[in-house]
């Protein structure tokens, strides 16, 4: 079933990989139109994500080493989250919170009218086989445009609990936390969390004390008053020098040159997760660290739609808000992914996409 729509919108076209010159406003972008099971939403939010900036600078390449404030010279063929080539213009937008506006043929149209926000790591594609995966915002358009469209199966309702903003802020950052939580299958035991007062990292304590956890965040001095308020029992100076054998477990976000450290913060036995590298992908490794303690090792990328599910039931019984740093208009995309790169917010950096 189709709606009237216009054929064309507005929004922001990622024209190649490079700096924030690659991030155009424009308004002739062709309204996308739903295949049989997919359907069509009109954005009322988005936000910024590590991944949205990683994309365009193409530091998913492997031939960049360093740490996402350092990417030199890149392979565009490799320089994506499936390791193929984009195709550009793309609009990107990894967080989409919106109305579903047009169905597909083989989708109720009782749909037509819901509150969803969409998937960022997406199965449906694959055929929902295991640690196959696309992102929203990257192998598919994303939510940085008046209308998107997505999968029906990655199209999840969501009530009045949060505003569009607040729910735009969910999918990413916290399905990305959420999934590193449950790989390591933490429970109320004593976590170290790098990078604290990111989207991520800010998402991980809130769901770690969720839990029952005793949370040690590592962050900025002057940002401990903010993460101590999101959940964080002890903070910890980005350099400090850990504690040995202390932690059961380390969700890590961090990476780079003191990345050994981690693990010989690790109690025997204890589990390592990580989602992330902003500070370099390259690290070194004593295996003797790994086998004599015990350790066990877990990336984590794939999510399980339960996760997601997991998510919104969270918030929607009133256990997790996400915390919103700055909210900009979708026009000054450049400009919020500036303060993102600033790195000096707690939280979430969202947009509202103008109607």
């Amino acid at each position: 079933m189709i709606n009237d729509l216009p054929e064309t919108m507005s929004g922001i076209a990622t024209l190649g990989h490079g700096g924030l010159d690659m991030l155009v406003w424009r308004d002739d972008l062709p309204v996308p139109v739903a295949a049989a099971n997919e359907v069509v939403i009109k954005v009322a939010a988005a936000a910024v994500n590590n991944t949205d900036i990683n994309t365009r600078i193409g530091w998913y390449s492997k031939a960049v080493t360093g740490g996402t404030d350092a990417v030199g010279d890149i392979n565009d063929a490799d320089a994506s989250w499936s390791g193929t080539a984009l195709k550009f213009s793309l609009i990107q937008g990894a967080d989409c919170c919106g109305y579903i506006v047009t169905v597909g043929a083989d989708v109720d149209a009782a749909r037509i009218g819901e509150r969803v926000i969409v998937r960022s790591m997406q199965s449906t594609g694959s055929g929902n086989l295991p640690f196959i995966t696309d992102t929203f915002g990257s192998e598919h358009n994303g939510g940085f445009a008046q209308y998107t469209k997505t999968y029906d199966a990655e199209a999840f309702v969501v009530d009045d609990t949060l505003t569009d903003t607040e729910w735009a802020a969910m999918p990413c950052a916290f399905s990305t936390a959420e999934g590193m939580l449950q790989r390591a299958s933490l429970s109320a035991e004593r976590v170290l969390i790098t990078g604290a007062s990111g989207g991520v990292g800010a998402a991980a304590v809130q769901l770690a004390r969720m839990r029952g956890a005793e949370v040690w965040a590592m962050t900025q001095a002057t940002k401990a008053d903010a993460v101590t308020a999101l959940g964080a029992h002890h903070i910890l100076s980005r350099d400090a020098v850990l504690p040995q054998a202390h932690f059961d477990v380390v969700i890590d976000l961090v990476g780079g040159t003191s990345w050994p450290a981690l693990l010989d913060a690790l109690k025997r036995g204890g589990r390592y997760v990580t989602a992330g590298a902003i500070t370099g992908p390259i690290v070194e490794l004593d295996l003797r660290t790994l086998y004599l303690n015990d350790l066990t090792m877990f990336g984590s990328t794939y999510q399980a739609r339960s996760v997601f599910e997991d998510l919104i039931g969270y918030v929607q019984a009133g256990k997790l808000r996400p915390a919103i740093a700055a909210n900009y208009d979708l026009r000054d995309i450049r400009a919020a992914q500036d303060a993102f790169n600033a790195k000096t917010h707690v939280g979430k950096i969202t947009l509202t996409v103008p109607q």
